[in-house]
């Protein structure tokens, strides 16, 4: 899925994302869990301001950046659960 990211200079001067915007809604990045290259493409596994956990993928060929994998907060996973 394509999701908009607002990226900061990072370690090396290289991009890191800051915020990404999910339709209308956007997750400010309190903390980059880990990154790791992967062909044309860099990951990174964040923590939202929301508790989420996501792993985005920035594609260097067509310049985009994609959600790979989204994993809500604990609480929201316990929810309903008893």
């Amino acid at each position: 899925m394509r999701v908009d990211v607002a990226c900061r200079a990072g370690h090396g001067g290289s991009e890191e994302p800051e915020t990404v915007t999910l339709g209308a809604r956007r997750v400010r990045v309190t903390e980059i869990l880990d990154r790791w290259p992967g062909g044309d493409h860099l990951y990174f596994k964040v923590r939202g301001d929301d508790g989420a956990r996501y792993i985005l993928r920035r594609d260097f060929e067509i310049l985009v950046w994609e959600l790979e994998v989204y994993e809500a907060a604990e609480e929201d996973r316990g929810a309903g659960q008893g």
